[in-house]
């Protein structure tokens, strides 16, 4: 297959169809990417080759218009001394060097035409491949988005996973046992501060209490004063 059918097979391509139909899209567009790069490193030597080839058909266009003006030169001077004869053999070889100057220009703008889709190739598939890597690397990152989720995934559902998880939750719960009975025992056994501190809260409750009652009383013995006075 030559350069330029692999190039229009690449960029006629749909991308987006191959990738719907591939079991593994992240391998097809690794593939696609490097069948990308390897043409486009041949696009670039074709390219090199035509430019040198070019080059070398200037520079012999140069010595073959050289030769025919040289020719053409000596034809005028044999005509100038009569020599007919002479000026119609130097016409000859000029004919034979105009002749090759025609097929090498003819070649010449073959060239050009090739040089020229060549480029307008490279850049619609350097425009692919940047397409390409782009997707490829979303693809690896959903497929590995996608990995690490269906892990997570196996391991909710998983049931050694579900007993692990249980005995975890076993575990937390004793713990939460083991402090309520350390509490308990703290609950039995009060600093001496806190013992003062309770003593201080029996003296002012007792302090109320006795307020309380005087009031209690005092209010008493007006209601009976009261009861008194009426009858």
């Amino acid at each position: 297959m030559s350069v330029f059918n692999r190039i229009s097979d690449i960029i006629n391509a749909n991308l987006n169809v191959i990738l719907e139909q591939a079991e593994d899209p992240e391998k097809i567009v690794r593939m696609i990417t490097q069948e990308m790069e390897e043409t486009l490193v041949e696009v670039r030597s074709s390219s090199a080759r035509y430019l040198a080839d070019r080059k070398q058909i200037n520079q012999r266009l140069k010595s073959l218009k050289r030769e025919v003006a040289n020719w053409e030169s000596k034809a005028e001077i044999a005509v100038n001394k009569g020599r007919d004869d002479l000026a119609k053999a130097a016409l000859r070889e000029k004919t034979r060097f105009d002749s090759v100057i025609t097929a090498s220009e003819g070649d010449l703008t073959h060239i050009d035409v090739a040089i020229g889709k060549l480029a307008d190739d490279a850049t619609q598939l350097e425009s692919k491949l940047q397409g390409a890597r782009a997707r490829r690397k979303a693809l690896i990152v959903r497929g590995q988005t996608a990995r690490s989720r269906m892990k997570v995934k196996r391991q909710i559902h998983d049931v050694s996973f579900d007993e692990a998880f249980g005995k975890f939750e076993s575990y937390e719960r004793k713990l939460d046992e083991l402090e309520g009975e350390i509490e308990s025992y703290d609950l039995g056994n009060q600093t001496l501060s806190e013992q003062i501190q309770d003593l201080e809260k029996d003296e002012y409750l007792a302090a109320e209490l006795d307020a309380l009652k005087a009031r209690m009383g005092h209010s008493n013995q007006t209601e009976q004063t009261n009861s008194a006075e009426t009858v």
